[in-house]
C-alpha cells in the first residue's frame, strides 16, 4: 500500500451489520491506524443504516418482535472486546431524545413509544438511519466515508493486490485494499423439493411461494378467499398473516367480551397453517424482571465452553445438560427473588443446593419439586418443546379449539408479570446463545451433532421460545382463527402435490383431516447457500473457487450447510482452505454463525465482539502492509472483472 495515498476499505452491505463494522473501525482507528488517511466505501442499493430488511419503504403494518428498550446499536460495559467501548442510546432512549421533533407520519408513534412498546419497522428504520449519521459524525478526521447506492456484483484481485470491486452499471471498478462482506440474509434459488413444487405449480396454474423474506414476497398471486397452505409458524408466518389480512383492508375491533374481533374486507384468502411443532412461536415477554438481576453466565461460562475433551462433543450428551441448567437457573432465580410467596425456601438456600447438582441428577428433580410446590411454576423443557406431542384430535374443530386455548394461555402468561420467571429464562437463553457461539468457533462439536442438534433443534428451540411475536399479534391470530380466516393444521405437518387433482394437499399427525389448496407458501427464510445465492458477488466467489461452502463429514454422514467458509478471524477461505488476506465476511450466511437479531443492552452480544475483532484485524493488516500492495494482477483481474 502506497503510504502517500489513503488506505481503502470497501464494506459491502450498509444494513445494521455494515453500520456496526463502520462504528468499530472508527473506534479502533486512533489506536491501530492513528494519523493515517483512511477511506471507507459503503456499498448497498438500500439506504445506509437500515439496509434492505429495515428500509423505511415497507408496509407500515409490520412491527419488530423486540421492545424498544431491548434494541441497541452501541457497545456498553458488558461487551468483552479489545477495542474501546463507545456507548450510545438504545432505540427507546433515542426516541426520548427526538420525541419533540417533527417526524412526519412517525411523530405520533414516537409520542406514544415507551420502553416496553414493540415499534414498527419504519420507526426502527429511522433509528438505524440516525445511528449511521451518528457513526459518521463520530469518525476521526482522518477517516472519510463514501456511500454508493448500488449493488456490488463481483470482487477480483490476488492476495497481494488491491481488490477490484465491481459495481452494477459502472464500467470501472472501485479499488480497495480490503473488502468486508456484510450481506445479511440472502435469497437463494429454489432446489430439491422447492423446485419440484414450483414446477408443479406452473404446470397446474397454482401459486407457490418458496422460502423468502416475507416483506419482499410477491403476494399478488394469492387470490381472495383462496385456500392457501402455509408451511411454517414463526415470524415469517406472522408477517404473511398481517399482509394478507390487515394489508388487504381488514381490521379489528373489541367485542362485548373485550375479545378482539376480526372485520374482514373480503379480499383475504383462507390460511391453513402448520409446522413441525404445530404451534406459533411463544409471544415475547411484555414485562420486566421483578427480582434480582441474574448474574449470567453462571454454569455455561468460559470454562465450560472450553470443555476439555479429546473427542468431538455431542450436544445432547455433553452440552445440553449445562445449557438446560443455565436456562433453568435464570428462570428459578427470577421465580425465587421476584415471587417468593410461590416457593418453599429462600433463594440462597435453593441456589446453593442447585449449584452442586447436575441437571439430569434425580436429586435435582427432587430439589425442584420440593422447593417449587406448584408444577405449573416449574420449567419443563420437554413440554415446552413439543406441546402437541402424543395428542390426536377426533375432529378438525377439536384441534382448532385446543390451539386457541393454548395460544390464549401463552398470551396471558407472556403479558402477566406474575410469570416473569419466563423472562429470567429468556435472559439465560440470550447468555447461552452468546456462549454457544464461542463454542462453535472452536470447532469442537461433532459434525452430525452440529447439524442435527445445534443448527437444527437448538436454534429452532431458541427462536420458538425467545424470538416470537409481540402478544398482540397472537391476539390477532386468535381473532382470525375465530373468524375462520386462519385454521391450524397441527404438528408434524406434511405437504404433497396431488397430480390427480392438480392441487396441493396437507395434513398432520394431529388429526385425520386433509386439506386441499391452490396456493402453498413456505413461511420461512431460505436455507443458506453460497452456490445458489441470488447475490452475484457471493455466487461468483463460489464459481471461481475463491469462496467455498462448509461441508461437514462424520463417518458416513456428509452434510453441506451452504454457509460461506471463513476463518476464525473472518477471512474468506477458498476451496483449498487458503484465507484471502484482503477479504472478510460476517453475518448469518457465514460459518462464524451469528444471529441476525439486534443486541439487547447489557448482554455482551456476539455481533459486537465479532465486529470489533474484524475491524481490528483489518486495521492491523493495513498497518502491517503499508507499501506492499500493488495493482490487480492480470491473472486475478481476468477471473471475473
Amino acid at each position: 500500500m502506497d503510504v502517500t495515498r489513503p488506505a481503502v476499505i470497501a464494506i459491502i452491505g450498509a444494513g445494521p451489520r455494515g453500520t456496526g463494522l463502520l462504528e468499530r473501525i472508527g473506534a479502533n482507528v486512533p489506536e491501530l491506524f492513528g494519523g493515517r488517511a483512511l477511506e471507507v466505501h459503503v456499498i448497498d442499493p438500500f439506504p445506509p443504516g437500515a439496509g434492505r430488511v429495515w428500509r423505511y419503504h415497507q408496509s407500515p403494518l409490520l412491527k419488530m418482535n423486540s421492545m424498544a428498550e431491548d434494541v441497541t446499536m452501541f457497545t456498553d460495559h458488558s461487551v468483552q472486546c479489545e477495542g474501546p467501548i463507545r456507548p450510545g442510546p438504545s432505540l427507546s432512549e433515542w426516541a426520548d431524545q427526538v420525541r419533540g421533533l417533527d417526524h412526519g407520519e412517525l411523530t405520533e408513534q414516537l409520542r406514544r413509544l415507551e420502553g416496553t412498546t414493540f415499534p414498527t419497522r419504519q420507526l426502527q428504520s429511522q433509528y438505524l438511519s440516525w445511528v449511521f449519521r451518528r457513526v459518521l459524525a463520530d469518525l476521526p478526521p482522518e477517516v472519510s466515508v463514501h456511500v454508493h447506492a448500488t449493488r456490488a456484483t463481483g470482487v477480483t484481485g490476488g492476495p497481494s493486490d488491491r481488490q477490484r470491486v465491481w459495481l452494477e452499471g459502472r464500467p470501472a471498478p472501485l479499488l480497495a485494499d480490503v473488502v468486508i462482506l456484510a450481506l445479511g440474509h440472502l435469497d437463494a434459488e429454489p432446489t430439491g423439493e422447492h423446485e419440484e413444487l414450483r414446477r408443479f405449480a406452473r404446470t397446474h396454474g397454482l401459486c407457490y411461494l418458496p422460502p423468502a423474506y416475507t416483506a419482499d414476497a410477491d403476494l399478488t398471486g394469492i387470490k381472495p378467499r383462496e385456500n392457501v397452505i402455509v408451511r411454517g409458524f414463526g415470524l415469517a408466518f406472522i408477517d404473511l398473516m398481517v399482509l394478507l389480512t390487515e394489508g388487504r383492508g381488514g381490521g379489528y375491533r373489541r367485542g362485548a367480551d373485550n375479545r378482539l374481533v376480526y372485520v374482514p374486507s373480503g379480499a383475504e384468502p383462507r390460511l391453513y397453517v402448520g409446522s413441525r411443532r404445530g404451534v406459533p412461536y411463544h409471544a415475547k415477554p411484555a414485562y420486566r424482571l421483578r427480582g434480582s438481576p441474574p448474574q449470567l453466565p453462571r454454569f455455561f461460562d468460559t470454562a465450560a465452553v472450553g470443555l476439555a475433551s479429546g473427542e468431538p462433543l455431542d450436544f445432547r450428551r455433553d452440552v445440553w445438560p449445562l445449557v438446560a441448567k443455565e436456562i433453568a437457573w435464570g428462570y428459578y432465580q427470577e421465580l425465587f427473588t421476584g415471587h417468593p410467596e410461590r416457593v418453599a425456601s429462600s433463594w440462597p438456600e435453593f441456589a446453593s443446593r442447585y449449584s452442586r447438582l447436575d441437571w439430569d441428577d434425580e436429586r435435582m428433580s427432587a430439589l425442584i419439586e420440593r422447593s417449587v410446590p406448584d408444577p405449573e411454576d416449574r420449567i419443563d423443557f420437554e413440554r415446552l418443546d413439543r406441546p402437541l406431542r402424543g395428542l390426536r384430535f377426533a375432529t378438525f374443530e377439536d384441534l382448532q379449539r385446543h390451539l386457541r386455548r393454548y395460544i390464549e394461555a401463552d398470551v396471558a402468561r407472556r403479558s402477566d408479570p406474575a410469570h416473569s420467571a419466563d423472562l429470567g429464562a429468556f435472559m439465560a437463553l440470550l447468555s447461552v446463545f452468546g456462549q454457544l457461539h464461542r463454542l462453535m468457533t472452536l470447532g469442537k462439536m461433532a459434525p452430525r451433532s452440529q447439524v442435527e442438534d445445534v443448527d437444527g433443534w437448538w436454534f429452532g428451540f431458541f427462536n420458538y421460545f425467545a424470538s416470537g411475536p409481540p402478544g398482540p399479534r397472537l391476539e390477532q391470530l386468535l381473532a382470525l382463527s375465530r373468524a375462520g380466516v386462519v385454521q391450524f393444521l397441527g404438528a408434524d405437518m406434511w405437504v404433497e402435490p396431488s397430480r390427480e387433482h392438480g392441487v396441493f394437499r396437507a395434513g398432520s399427525a394431529s388429526t385425520n383431516t386433509i386439506v386441499e389448496a391452490t396456493a402453498l407458501v413456505e413461511a420461512r427464510l431460505p436455507a443458506p447457500s453460497v452456490r445458489r445465492s441470488r447475490d452475484a458477488l457471493l455466487r461468483g466467489l463460489y464459481l471461481t473457487g475463491e469462496g467455498s461452502e462448509e461441508i461437514l463429514v462424520d463417518g458416513g454422514f456428509v452434510h453441506n450447510t451452504g454457509l460461506l467458509r471463513v476463518g476464525a478471524d473472518g477471512r474468506i477461505l477458498d476451496r483449498h482452505d487458503r484465507p484471502h488476506p484482503r477479504r472478510f465476511a460476517v453475518g448469518p450466511y457465514t460459518t462464524n454463525r451469528s444471529g441476525a437479531g439486534f443486541a439487547r443492552p447489557g448482554t455482551n452480544a456476539p455481533a459486537f465482539r465479532q465486529n470489533d475483532a474484524i475491524a481490528r484485524a483489518v486495521l492491523r493488516f493495513l498497518r502491517e502492509t503499508a507499501g506492499a500492495a500493488g495493482p490487480p494482477t492480470a491473472a486475478w483481474t481476468a477471473r471475473g472483472g
